[in-house]
């Protein structure tokens, strides 16, 4: 049971802050019940035809699988684009925005990830920066040009036992060749990144205008530490204060700010309940 001091902390730096930036790593998922490849057999449990193959996630999450094995590399995020338009968000993601929705200057998102939950969380499009792209917009693979477009006519039907995609791939509207998720992989020197740096644009304006952001991360680890490298950063530039919600590394640098070894849900739910009791 969490010490009731640190869930009191987390409502005062909530209460105190005039914006809310959410800076979400894969770990947020996880509550929703998507896989988590945490390390090689996280990632061969979800994908046991990659297993057998002995195929890691960093060779199959690259352009150059397109290219060697474009029905594999397919199914594979074409499995991920149909779980990831199929699974509900957990409630987490509503709290977050009641949070920032009640704040003077509002709510922005950081994430690394690429599934598009916050906007199906009910959370504006203008209000979001993807640092790693999203799985909903296409590119060309090549790229023949400087294009970037949904993915919603794309229905992917995938052979999972096998990891391999049975229809078509979608295709550049441009070229004709094939196209990819607009998403950095490993190995990737062709990402179109214009979506992002508009995002990323329109999040530097927001923060300009903020005196006391706080930065609720959530599941973000080391091991991969662009969220983490990105919450200290603003901490350090726009003076603002960290909660850190992490159920591995909740570490936080400085005594103002509050780690908590708690999974995103429970911890958003705990928080909730206090604030409730506390209005």
């Amino acid at each position: 049971m969490l010490p009731a001091h640190l869930l009191h902390h987390a409502v005062d730096l909530i209460r105190q802050a005039d914006g809310l930036l959410i800076a979400a790593g894969a770990g947020m998922g996880v509550d929703s019940g998507l896989p988590d490849f945490r390390g090689t057999e996280g990632f061969w449990k979800a994908y046991p035809a990659l297993a057998q193959q002995a195929i890691p996630f960093h060779e199959i999450a690259s352009p150059a699988a397109f290219r060697r094995r474009p029905q594999q590399a397919w199914g594979f995020y074409g499995h991920r684009l149909a779980l990831y338009r199929t699974t509900q968000a957990h409630d987490g993601f509503a709290l977050l925005k009641r949070w920032g929705q009640a704040m003077p200057h509002g709510l922005s998102v950081f994430t690394s990830n690429v599934d598009g939950h916050f906007q199906q969380a009910g959370i504006a499009a203008t209000q979001m920066h993807e640092c790693h792209g999203s799985i909903h917009y296409l590119q060309c693979l090549l790229p023949c040009r400087d294009a970037i477009w949904p993915a919603d006519e794309f229905i992917p039907d995938v052979d999972e036992l096998n990891c391999q995609l049975l229809n078509p791939a979608p295709t550049c509207p441009h070229c004709g060749g094939m196209a990819r998720p607009n998403i950095l992989m490993f190995g990737d020197w062709d990402w179109n990144e214009r979506r992002q740096q508009e995002q990323a644009r329109r999040q530097a304006e927001w923060l300009g205008r903020l005196k006391r952001p706080l930065v609720i991360e959530l599941g973000a680890g080391t091991a991969i530490p662009t969220v983490r490298n990105f919450s200290q950063r603003l901490v350090l530039e726009h003076g603002g204060r960290l909660l850190r919600i992490n159920l591995r590394e909740p570490q936080v640098t400085f005594a103002q700010d509050l780690g908590l070894a708690m999974g995103a849900l429970e911890a958003l739910t705990a928080i909730q309940a206090l604030m409730d009791t506390t209005d």
